[in-house]
């Protein structure tokens, strides 16, 4: 088959030569298509991603050098074991590592052990959770924020949503802005939707409380880029500073929101529970619903992000 194939496009090669024509790819140096290659893979992560993942081949690198050890998956493998963390971030390291070395095109499979192994000795499942933060805590302490950190902190918990996601978003995503309605699409972030741009959680109708303020916040940011600059570290350090705030993470934010919605829940709101995990945008959501192909053939945001009904639970948020 594959000298097969050898001969296919050998003679296509042959045939576009005796015709004399160059392609546009005849044009394009070595160099410039090794810089479109590099935005090309530039793609592959978030920001934040990319950075994380250098700080850890960085690590592994010196630690590797010190002991004079070759930089390979094998060695990694060592090197997670000589971490001194908890289970739960030696998990985190090794499928870190594994994907690193996934993409480079290295046989990962010792890594992928090492994660199947600390999998099965419970490391999958966290010692701990970040503290649920209350809506009030959060609110008091974002009203004395500035505009754009207020702004995120105010959506991150109206949408059940991480930090990284609302921070990266910008004006484009809000595709309509009302004293009482505000729709945001997610699909257009470097990350988060990009998978599955037609997922049941790509746009979320923000009602009933702080939409008013919402609104008038991002009325008033104009037409940004990214919504702060404030990374989920930059966050936490922020509440560090705060003795009222310290014991809570950026990720106290969704956990804080989902808790408030499945006891507004308990306690008799209208609303089908599936809704809950739509707005967390937690992707195995199996309800029956709107398909994912009939969103793709949708054109309309509008309509359809009040379809999709997240408005009945951000109401209560």
């Amino acid at each position: 088959m594959g000298r097969a194939f050898r001969h296919l496009i050998s003679a296509r090669l042959a045939a576009t030569t005796r015709t004399g024509r160059a392609s546009r790819e005849q044009t394009v140096s070595v160099a410039e298509a090794r810089q479109r290659l590099y935005q090309l893979v530039g793609n592959t992560w978030a920001t934040s991603t990319i950075e994380d993942r250098q700080n850890m081949w960085r690590r592994l690198h010196a630690w590797a050098t010190l002991r004079g050890l070759e930089v390979n998956p094998d060695t990694a493998c060592l090197f997670v074991a000589a971490t001194s963390v908890e289970p739960q971030g030696m998990l985190a390291y090794a499928r870190m590592l594994s994907a690193i070395f996934g993409h480079l095109g290295t046989d990962n499979q010792p890594l992928k052990a090492l994660a199947s192994s600390l999998r099965g000795a419970g490391a999958a499942i966290p010692l701990t959770q970040a503290e649920a933060i209350p809506r009030d805590t959060l609110i008091g302490w974002a009203l004395r924020q500035s505009p754009s950190i207020c702004l995120a902190a105010m959506l991150a918990w109206k949408t059940a949503s991480r930090w990284s996601e609302v921070a990266a978003l910008s004006r484009a995503n809000f595709v309509l802005v009302t004293d009482t309605e505000v729709i945001i699409d997610w699909s257009t972030l470097p990350k988060g939707r990009r998978g599955n741009p037609y997922s049941k959680s790509r746009m979320v109708v923000v009602t009933g409380p702080l939409t008013e303020g919402i609104a008038s916040l991002v009325r008033s940011l104009g037409g940004f880029r990214k919504l702060t600059q404030v990374s989920t570290d930059g966050l936490a350090s922020l509440w560090r500073a705060e003795p009222a705030m310290r014991q809570y993470t950026a990720h106290s934010i969704k956990r804080g929101a989902v808790d408030h919605l499945v006891a507004a829940k308990a306690a008799g709101a209208q609303f089908p529970e599936h809704l809950i995990s739509r707005l967390a945008k937690h992707v195995n959501e199996t309800h029956p619903t709107v398909a994912d192909m009939t969103i793709r053939y949708t054109t309309d945001p509008i309509p359809l992000a009040r379809v999709l009904r997240t408005a009945e639970v951000t109401a209560h948020l």
